[in-house]
């Protein structure tokens, strides 16, 4: 047995999978490219850098989805020795009030720190109170711990609607999707963790990965391997998007 259970709504059911490209193809919902907010940024725009100006750069995100977990150390042990940073999306309930001090280390070591939501609640099927006290409730822990609140945000199987972007705008939260999954909750075999991703990357891209299922973060060396051998460099998603900034309540998707 896997040392880690499934989060509810993790195991997609094959129409679920369906209606979840459906809505992520574009269905009522509107989504900016990172790529199309650099170049539409303007003049003055106050982005921050990484390790390049991914206008020029090769670049692509690494993203960790519902940590901080048992593993989350030896990941930020792997991501220091490869000199990457990182977009951690973290859970409240279960993962940032158990972890705080790992947290506190993803923030201290340069990576972002953004919000998952603090239960895993799909925001679509809820009520516009629990949209925002799933979302306000994670802002203030992570804000407890680290003294700032994230401005980023990933709602749960990417599901999202206009009541949804309108509170995310009001809580100062930008909304990210991704291009590249290893859907690593449905496998704990991290060759095929591996090749999923390098199949699926692309200059721009956002990775999705869980740092919480038992055979992701052995993946991750060889995939930051592979990618800069393939010429690519390691942001967060705000330096992909640099020189804009995140737009709060925007949806933005490679």
């Amino acid at each position: 047995m896997p040392r880690q259970t499934l989060l509810p709504g993790f195991a997609l059911t094959a129409a679920l999978v369906t209606a979840l490209t459906l809505t992520l193809g574009g269905c009522g919902m509107d989504t900016t490219a990172p790529a199309s907010a650099r170049r539409d940024a303007a003049s003055d725009a106050k982005g921050s850098f990484g390790a390049a100006d991914c206008r020029r750069a090769k670049c692509i995100a690494l993203t960790f989805d519902a940590g901080p977990g048992e593993d989350t150390p030896e990941l930020l042990d792997i991501l220091k020795e490869k000199k990457v940073r990182a977009t951690f999306f973290l859970l409240g309930r279960d993962h940032v009030v158990k972890h705080p001090d790992t947290v506190r280390r993803i923030a201290d070591e340069g990576h972002e720190v953004a919000n998952h939501t603090w239960t895993h609640k799909i925001l679509t099927d809820r009520e516009p109170e629990e949209i925002r006290a799933e979302l306000e409730k994670t802002q203030r822990a992570i804000e407890e711990i680290t003294g700032e609140r994230p401005r980023l945000m990933r709602p749960p199987q990417g599901r999202t609607d206009d009541t949804v972007s309108e509170i995310s705008k009001e809580l100062g939260l930008s909304q990210i999707l991704w291009s590249a999954t290893a859907k690593d909750f449905s496998t704990n075999d991290s060759a095929l963790i591996r090749k999923r991703i390098l199949d699926q990357a692309g200059r721009d891209g956002v990775i999705l990965l869980h740092d919480i299922y038992d055979g992701t973060v052995p993946a991750v060396p060889g995939i930051i391997d592979a990618l800069r051998e393939d010429g690519y460099t390691f942001v967060t998603v705000p330096e992909l998007m640099a020189p804009a900034e995140p737009e709060p309540g925007t949806v933005y998707r490679p």
